[in-house]
């Protein structure tokens, strides 16, 4: 079969080992905004507000990125859930109405379970509660969850408000947990802030980082 050739651009090894610069392709790929760090030291919550100095979700950008790096619970046991939720204006009740789903993928280092199944009792179906991430994670020494939540267009007066998220957990069991969450809040009111904590315990250490993305 032969590929056509319009509008394609080659570059040699000795090309690409020279190059500096590929034109517009960086400009054409956005750009992606860090706004703040914050690290957990036997922390409840971690929250990111609205009208503080250096955090804003606003119409600024269309899309918003939060990182989880090495976050570690203070609870060892298989009720401890990593989860989220929101907020209007300057409230604090984070009791916005979510509908969501979740699944996850597992495998146990002995090798001797692994499996993949819809996680019903992690799904939310027009309720209020905290939408859980990530799923039993471990407080030994050496395990914790990394991942990712993407939250679409918050500040919009005329859509719902949709979110998806990714983690690895390290589970109590001695197993790699591969959770899939997604969903969105309920309402057209703009959403001004997002609060992170455990579903028991604190969150012992760990980054949350915030990036905008255009």
């Amino acid at each position: 079969m032969t590929l056509p050739t319009s509008g394609l651009i080659t570059v040699n090894d000795r090309g690409a080992r020279a190059a500096t610069t590929f034109g517009s392709v960086a400009a054409g790929g956005g750009n992606m905004v860090f706004i703040k760090k914050l690290t957990a030291s036997s922390s409840s919550t971690l929250s990111f507000l609205n009208g503080s100095s250096d955090v804003v979700l606003d119409s600024t950008y269309k899309e918003y990125l939060f990182t989880f790096k090495d976050i570690h619970p203070a609870a060892n046991n298989s009720s401890t859930y990593f989860s989220f939720q929101a907020d209007t204006g300057t409230n604090t009740s984070y009791n916005q109405t979510i509908t969501s789903t979740h699944f996850r993928a597992a495998h146990q280092e002995s090798d001797a379970n692994a499996n993949l199944s819809y996680a019903s009792d992690q799904d939310q179906a027009q309720a209020t509660g905290f939408q859980n991430l990530a799923y039993a994670v471990g407080g030994n020494d050496d395990e914790s969850i990394a991942g990712f939540l993407h939250l679409f267009n918050p500040s919009s007066s005329t859509f719902v408000k949709h979110f998806m998220a990714r983690c690895n957990v390290y589970y109590e069991g001695d197993y790699t947990m591969d959770s899939f969450t997604a969903g969105y809040f309920n309402t057209t009111t703009a959403l001004t802030r997002v609060q992170f904590k455990m579903s028991g315990g604190n969150i012992e250490a760990g980054d949350i980082c915030l990036y905008g993305i255009l």
